[in-house]
């Protein structure tokens, strides 16, 4: 595929990406911060006494959203002036959101959705969560159902939304046992508990993030955990504070592996989040062969552990990925499949239902861009299996998942033509700015933005 053969058919309002092979990943990094904790500070900040000061908050569109959400319930969220400077927000308590004048529309993100039905569902007012058309595709009823039993009045459409959430008559503790390990589901009742009589408790079959957990005991709320289980009881009142939001770890997740394939100087991320709930990707990529250096920097009691992490070339190998490996890397599942594409042996992934009611379908769109790429796969219903070898160039249509446009990116580091990734524009949901940082690292990266 030559230049020449650029805007062959893309839609010209559609935003695309075109990476030529032969890039080369190098040098030192940051990656914007954290996009599971910077939602979770602009939520809690809001509801807290006091003035939040949030160092390092993502500002993309979905955390974005998640802030003119709760300005538009009365929090007043200051934003950086400058580069390096710190968002506030000025809490109003537990009880002070004000009902909203219209419906809150929370774009692309599940997360804001997911979470923000948890927190409104306890409030004097009733309000309505829309999005855009992926996340009106969602999937709501798994935090609906958990929430109604606590007493909530909540409403969706055949399960997706919209969100109708009736005035807040008396919520009451729940001791729920959760079908799945969900760090949103788990959130959801937690928030709706900060409210609710008695004690909340939740258990889950397996480890999800602790996000929430951790940033609530920051904020004063006494939070009980012991094995699977954590639990809460109200009445709560939150104490504003400082938060430090390190980098986010799926973000970096793209370039460790970009540097596992491509990297022959070693590729050095600075300051990311290592929450042990988090590190799946790690253990993963460690299993595959992948040479990765953990280097600890020191945090305050109650912070988010973080490191710099150090990625050298390496030759990757398949494994077999099962459920409990997918519930602790499930937004880095696209790129370790990029990975195992190029790895050498087969790679079989299964326990990995949870991925079809992502962004997109992640399985099926995976298998999709692997395939157009010259990957033998081959789609199960929980997953799959990857054939590692060579892969040549090709066009990848993302499906508008921002992970998915990210993660073939990568793949044109091993490719022997150009690879044309459609559907790009909400990469900005997650890591705005990620061509330019691609292309300082080395990429031969060049966007097309549509109109």
């Amino acid at each position: 595929m030559s230049k020449s053969d650029d805007k062959q058919g893309i839609p010209e309002s559609q935003a695309s990406y075109l990476v030529e092979p032969a890039g080369q990943l190098a040098g030192e990094s940051s990656v914007p911060g954290d996009k599971s904790i910077s939602h979770r500070s602009l939520m809690l900040g809001a509801i807290a006494e006091g003035v939040t000061e949030i160092e390092g908050l993502l500002a993309s569109q979905d955390c974005l959203a998640t802030a003119a959400a709760i300005r538009a319930m009365g929090v007043r969220v200051d934003a950086p002036k400058a580069e390096g400077d710190c968002w506030y927000v000025h809490g109003v308590g537990l009880r002070g959101l004000k009902r909203p004048t219209e419906n809150l529309d929370l774009g692309n993100s599940g997360t804001s959705m997911r979470l923000l039905t948890g927190l409104l569902c306890a409030q004097d007012f009733a309000t309505t969560l829309v999005g855009d058309e992926s996340l009106m595709k969602r999937p709501m009823e798994r935090v609906a159902l958990p929430l109604r039993q606590m007493g909530a009045r909540i409403t969706t459409s055949d399960g997706r939304p919209p969100v109708y959430i009736e005035r807040n008559r008396g919520l009451k503790g729940i001791d729920y046992h959760a079908p799945v390990a969900s760090a949103q589901i788990k959130s959801a009742i937690l928030l709706a508990g900060l409210y609710a009589r008695g004690v909340t408790r939740v258990t889950e079959p397996g480890i999800s993030r602790d996000h929430t957990e951790r940033m609530l005991a920051s904020f004063g709320v006494v939070v009980c955990r012991k094995g699977l289980t954590v639990e809460i009881e109200a009445p709560a009142s939150l104490r504003a504070g400082r938060i430090v939001v390190p980098g986010d770890l799926s973000s970096a997740a793209f370039f460790m592996v970009g540097a596992c394939l491509a990297s022959d100087r070693g590729l050095t991320l600075r300051k990311i989040g290592v929450n042990p709930t988090r590190t799946g990707v790690i253990d993963i990529l460690r299993k595959m062969g992948a040479k990765i250096d953990i280097a600890m920097l020191p945090t305050r009691i109650g912070e988010e552990p973080v490191a710099d992490i150090r990625v050298a070339k390496s030759r990757l190998h398949g494994i077999d990925i099962v459920a409990a490996d997918v519930a602790l890397a499930i937004d880095e599942f696209p790129i370790l499949m990029v990975a195992a594409a190029c790895a050498d042996g087969v790679t079989r992934v299964s326990g990995a239902e949870e991925l079809r009611v992502k962004e997109s379908d992640r399985i099926t769109t995976v298998v999709d861009g692997l395939r157009a790429l010259g990957a033998k796969v081959e789609e199960k219903a929980d997953g799959m299996v990857v054939i590692g070898g060579a892969l040549h160039g090709g066009e990848v249509n993302s499906q508008g998942d921002h992970r998915i446009a990210m993660a073939f990116t990568m793949a044109s580091l091993m490719a022997a033509g150009a690879v044309r990734i459609l559907d790009t524009s909400n990469v900005a949901t997650s890591f705005p700015g990620f061509v330019d940082h691609a292309a300082r690292l080395g990429m031969k990266i060049v966007e097309n933005r549509g109109e």
